[in-house]
């Protein structure tokens, strides 16, 4: 079981604009061209921070037309969030908020041999990082700027730098690079 931040970002480090949108992602290719099928399969939890849930929200007849569900996923997931937030036909969710550490170990019951995701963002990503449970970094780079935005990962990362995986070309849009964490105390952020 590993815990993994899989996430896409623009060519300067951006999940979304300042406005939490993703226009800018979906012209850039299908996501059955990726290596989203085969990832999400190995996913048995899931972490999610609240710009993100609240997007699924506003975009759930979009997501019910594509997915045929406005919850387009099957695992449970964990919600993070200070703020009430209403919640999703169909979702298997739990709100929780505070300390990664001990949500991680209820999703680690939950996912079983599976893996844990965090599908975002950046900041709850951190947290994990900042707690030594995050395992993986999967990020599909695409070939646009926003100049602005969320950024992809908040944290100084630079001794041990993450450990380069693989690096796999996704249509004329994407570069997708796998990293794995180091662990250790020399790990740690600074």
């Amino acid at each position: 079981m590993k815990t993994q931040y899989y996430t896409a970002t623009s060519l300067d480090g951006f999940i979304a604009t300042e406005a939490d949108s993703l226009d800018w992602l979906f012209p850039l290719g299908d996501v059955t061209d990726t290596s989203y099928p085969a990832f999400i399969a190995e996913v048995g939890a899931l972490a999610m921070g609240s710009a993100t849930y609240e997007w699924l929200l506003r975009h759930a007849d979009e997501v019910t037309a594509e997915m045929g569900s406005p919850w387009p996923y099957t695992q449970p997931a964990w919600i993070f969030s200070s703020r009430e937030l209403p919640l999703l036909e169909g979702a298997n969710t739990r709100f929780v908020q505070g300390d990664v550490r001990p949500v991680h170990a209820e999703m680690s019951q939950a996912a079983g041999s599976k893996n844990i995701w965090i599908v975002g963002g950046g900041d709850l990503a951190g947290q994990f990082y900042d707690a030594g449970l995050l395992d993986e970094i999967i990020v599909q780079i695409g070939s646009v700027t926003l100049g602005q935005g969320k950024p992809l990962f908040p944290r100084r990362v630079t001794s041990p730098p993450l450990r380069l995986v693989s690096v796999r070309q996704i249509g004329s849009g994407f570069a997708e690079l796998h990293y794995e964490v180091p662990r250790g105390e020399a790990a740690r952020p600074t």
